[in-house]
């Protein structure tokens, strides 16, 4: 079932929101060569503990996976892009991280998530960092009161394309409001004026995620964490967005981010 949200809930996962963003760039400014991934995690969970918030993540047991999700952030390195578990392991020089995140307050959840280098770039993983973030983008101006679903899911599809990357359908983004996972799923291709009607008061968690040389996708023996079938490096961008009668409005913009995306032309 779907629910369209009021503006004034709305605003509230708006509150959500802005932690997630502004813990997200704490994050990435604490992650650094020789930082272990399970420093990064525990300073998460301070924050979350601070602030009162709960973690999405924590208990969290889908279908997939092996036993409940122990943790408050899925930290994915290089050729890892999805729901990986933070572990034992010291970031090293030129390391692609993604770092993804959800967390309730007051009953609202927000889901956002970001990937950059530490350390020294390979340009080849700006580029696929780049084409994720521009992805994420254009689908959030295609996000327009009295469009379709299939409008956000054909933008993030023709980024890929236009940088030579293919898509992977099995997993994208999702509806979002009182829980992490709500109806309805938002693929990363599409066919546009396809789908559901966007309404004012739908919410989505909209996330591109590509690999370099492969749309195959392989899991490790954890039964969480989402690997490149072929080993290329792989990368994630999410924001949670509400649909408004004035136009797309993203909840999880990050410091230093502008506000809102461009008027769709």
């Amino acid at each position: 079932m779907i629910e369209l949200k009021s503006a004034e809930e709305i605003g509230r996962m708006a509150v959500t929101g802005q932690f997630v963003g502004e813990l997200l760039a704490e994050l990435k400014g604490f992650a650094a060569v020789g930082v272990n991934l399970m420093e990064i995690e525990h300073h998460a969970r301070g924050r979350i503990k601070e602030r009162g918030a709960e973690s999405c993540y924590w208990d969290y047991a889908p279908s997939f996976g092996r036993g409940p999700f122990r943790n408050v952030l899925c930290l994915s390195v290089n050729d890892a892009v999805l729901h990986g578990l933070p572990h034992d392991y010291v970031l090293r020089d030129g390391d692609l991280l993604s770092i993804d995140m959800a967390v309730g307050i007051d009953g609202w959840v927000a889901d956002s998530a970001l990937s950059f280098v530490v350390g020294t770039p390979d340009p080849e993983d700006l580029k696929l960092i780049e084409a994720t973030e521009v992805a994420l983008e254009a689908a959030i101006v295609a996000a327009q009161p009295g469009g379709r679903l299939g409008d956000i899911s054909a933008a993030i599809g023709e980024v890929a394309r236009t940088y030579g990357y293919g898509v992977n359908g099995e997993f994208g983004g999702h509806g979002i409001g009182r829980t992490m996972h709500e109806d309805p799923h938002v693929a990363n291709s599409g066919r546009p004026r396809r789908g559901m009607r966007l309404d004012p008061g739908l919410t989505v968690a909209i996330e591109p995620w590509f690999c370099r040389s492969t749309d195959k996708i392989r899991f490790d023996d954890d039964g969480w964490t989402i690997r490149s079938a072929d080993g290329s490096r792989t990368a994630h961008s999410e924001h949670t967005v509400a649909i408004t009668a004035g136009g797309p409005r993203v909840l999880t913009r990050r410091p230093g981010q502008t506000t809102e995306p461009a008027a769709a032309a």
